[in-house]
């Protein structure tokens, strides 16, 4: 759909090897400029796909495919406009509008457009990709307008940009017909951002020209501002007659990118080789992701604290000159005057990770470290912890040598032993063979059940829990029946969906989708299904012991605390398993004690993955609406911002200090100060009195180490959090764990 004039247009233009909806410029052929995007984070669309107008709004359709509204508003829509502005707009029968692309932007606003309070524009990933990138520029509601690195509190520490003003609001930026930025307020004040300092200089401009209207003159030349990837917001004109574009002026103006915040990731520091940008790792740290080194960098081996594993393990103080970053020290600044004296006292210091020297002053800091780039007129000195290895005795090259011999002589005895017992094997292997010949059909049946669903017949499974008769449990979109298969009397749980039109359906595929390709000893095992006309069930093992929330909130007996971490440690590793072991990574979205379930031999097994989001192989990250239970939520799912398996690492920490405390995270009954579980664990941490969490004698080495796990899997901020892999090796006790930060409460 072109605009009057045809220099605007909107429906599908291709990215990514699909296509998504959305509006752009048309400048020259093949290298149109995209100014907004519909569903910008969702994976692109094939060519079969269509738009079609509904009374509901844009409606995106397939064949054979769920069908996915791109507006989807509560009145009746008639018609929808594209015009020579640069705004898409839908109307209802009266003419009026009632969705406009003008009002919902990406990372562009254009002549004549506003970005209002309380909205912002969020970058695009990359210059071929327009998926959410790494950065937003926010017209706040207290009237100043800011730059963030995006999944960041709206806090000056965060911000790498801001409008100067004088104290009273402004309510909306706007890009006029002369490619000149405002900031405008309802009073006909005006703050003129086009000026080197971008201060708020008041001038009487004539205010028709901010209006967010459909219609604008029919000017050879549309300006537009568009939040680029490296998060500086640059204000083009684009010359329709000749075809050209060319920068006007940029916000910030810097000739240093480093010093836009979020250009680099936690635990690593902005640096530039041949007018490049670098994001360079601390020592001790590896990216990330190799391929995409500005997502930040992980520790290659934890310090933890002062604690070594080895006698040939030394602590060391690593220097970098010259860096600056984020100062978030948790003591007060120590005069010591030297660098060396700055480096003796993080390296004495149990909980010190890193410090910064500046000016005489030392700060102790822990990780990560945030915001970090080399400015060669600063003097700071980064000082950071890192484990060394002290080199070989000369009695150690000896024991070397004489380990070194009695291998070799070991090898030669195995060597022989393994040839006489693959002699043996071989003429046993003979007699053998017929035998595995006669595995009766019942064997047959049991083995193709283990590698791969079964699919039953509705009258099989209404004859295996003799017609629905006895429940096991009832739930938002279906009940569970106890059932006998009749080939091999094998107890099984059914679950009938019962709401199938709508949610149920959607339940039964993302269970069948989800679970029916995992094999794992801590997952419930789906055993097949029915779908069969209006029929949808699920069979899955039956769990003869019911759930978690049974076992350790009962308030006569609580389960022996060996049984409590061998529980930890099973739920930690079905979650690894789903998050990293995968062909893609799968976020269960809903990980709690009611939807742990225990065997015949007390095994946790994980359940209910109903809610679950299984991700592309390529993809790490995911938009979706709020998913879970209250209580368990992690801080990001009400932010709107992208979820990641991380969610579940939070929804475990909470999850595990009610395991350790035998109790819920939130005890209205209980003590003032011990209401809230996430608190009263870290008093009790702080200040040593771990005894008091516990209902029974523990073994205190292992409650404070999964003390520690669950501080650390709550933390507030994502990047903080371990991941599901370093949980296990924590739980197990393989690696050290540092002394986590206090946690934010989420209630």
């Amino acid at each position: 759909m072109f605009s009057p004039s045809g220099r605007f247009a909107f429906g599908f233009y291709s990215e990514g090897g699909g296509f998504y909806v959305g509006v752009w410029l048309q400048t020259s052929p093949g290298n149109n400029t995209v100014i907004w995007t519909a569903n910008r984070d969702d994976a692109p669309v094939s060519e079969d796909y269509m738009l079609k107008l509904t009374e509901q709004g844009l409606l995106l359709m397939q064949k054979d495919k769920e069908d996915r509204f791109i507006t989807n508003l509560q009145v009746g829509v008639s018609t929808a406009s594209m015009f020579d502005s640069g705004n898409f707009i839908i109307y209802d029968a009266n003419f009026e509008s009632q969705w406009e692309s003008f009002s919902n932007p990406t990372d562009t606003i254009i002549s004549g457009q506003t970005l209002q309070a309380g909205h912002e524009l969020i970058s695009s990933i990359s210059e071929t990709s327009h998926s959410s990138g790494r950065f937003r520029l926010k017209m706040q509601l207290d009237g100043n307008l800011v730059s963030y690195p995006v999944n960041t509190t709206d806090t000056a520490e965060n911000a790498y940009w801001a409008s100067v003003s004088d104290g009273l609001p402004f309510i909306s930026l706007n890009l006029d017909n002369h490619g000149s930025l405002y900031l405008f307020e309802n009073e006909s004040r005006i703050c003129n951002l086009t000026s080197n300092s971008h201060t708020c200089n008041h001038s009487s401009t004539n205010t028709s020209d901010l209006a967010n209207t459909s219609n604008i003159s029919m000017s050879e030349l549309i300006y537009r501002a568009t939040l680029n990837v490296d998060g500086v917001l640059q204000v083009y004109a684009h010359d329709l007659e000749s075809n050209t574009s060319k920068v006007l002026y940029e916000i910030p103006e810097t000739n240093d990118k480093c010093v836009i915040k979020g250009t680099c990731g936690f635990n690593s520091y902005c640096t530039s080789m041949d007018e490049k940008l670098v994001c360079m790792c601390f020592p001790g740290f590896d990216y990330i992701d190799a391929n995409r080194t500005w997502i930040g960098c992980q520790q290659n081996l934890t310090t933890g604290g002062c604690a070594l594993k080895t006698d040939n393990m030394v602590l060391n103080m690593s220097q970098l000159n010259n860096i600056t970053h984020a100062d978030d020290t948790y003591t007060v600044p120590l005069p010591l005057g030297t660098v060396e004296a700055c480096s003796d006292a993080c390296l004495t210091d149990c909980n010190c990770e890193a410090a910064l020297f500046k000016d005489g002053n030392c700060s102790k800091q822990k990780f990560p470290l945030k915001y970090a780039r080399r400015d060669t007129s600063d003097s700071s000195v980064m000082l950071i912890k890192v484990v060394g290895t002290k080199g070989p005795t000369g009695s150690t090259l000896i024991k070397k040598e004489l380990s070194i011999k009695i291998l070799c002589a070991f090898l030669a005895i195995v060597t022989g032993l393994v040839t006489a017992f693959v002699a043996l094997g071989f003429f046993l292997y003979r007699h053998q063979v017929r035998r595995y010949k006669r595995i009766s059909r019942k064997r047959e049946l049991e083995l193709a059940d283990e590698i791969a669903l079964r699919r039953f017949t509705f009258k099989e499974l209404r004859d295996a829990t003799g017609d629905f008769k006895e429940v096991l449990g009832k739930g938002a979109f279906g009940t569970v029946f106890k059932g006998v298969l009749p080939n091999n009397d094998r107890a099984v749980a059914i679950k009938r969906l019962e709401k199938v039109i709508d949610e149920g359906e959607r339940e039964f595929r993302t269970e069948m989708r989800v679970i029916g390709r995992t094999h794992h000893r801590n997952l419930v095992r789906l055993l097949g299904f029915c779908n069969e006309g209006p029929h949808r069930l699920l069979v899955y093992e039956f769990m003869s012991n019911g759930s978690l929330a049974d076992l350790i909130f009962q308030v006569d007996r609580h389960p022996s605390w060996s049984e409590r971490t061998r529980i930890t440690l099973d739920i930690a590793r079905g979650i690894h398993y789903l998050h990293h072991e995968c062909e893609a990574s799968i976020i269960h979205c809903d990980i709690k004690p009611q939807n742990i379930l225990m065997d015949d031999n007390w095994t946790a097994k994980i359940s209910a993955f109903r809610l679950a989001k299984l991700l592309m192989p390529s993809q790490t990250r995911t938009f979706t609406g709020i998913r879970g239970t209250r209580g368990y939520l992690a801080p990001e799912w009400h932010k709107n911002v992208p979820i990641t398996v991380k969610a579940d690492v939070y929804s475990f920490g909470i999850m595990l200090l009610e395991i350790v405390c035998c109790r819920k995270n939130m005890e209205l009954e209980a003590e003032v100060d011990e209401i809230m579980l996430l608190d009263w664990v870290y008093d009790c941490f702080v200040t040593g009195a771990l005894e008091n969490l516990v209902p029974n004698e523990v073994d205190m080495t292992e409650l404070n180490r999964l003390v520690k796990v669950g501080l650390w899997c709550i933390q507030s901020e994502p990047a903080s959090r371990p991941n599901m892999k370093n949980v296990v090796m924590m739980l197990e006790g393989s690696i050290d764990i540092s002394i986590p930060p206090p946690p934010t409460s989420s209630f």
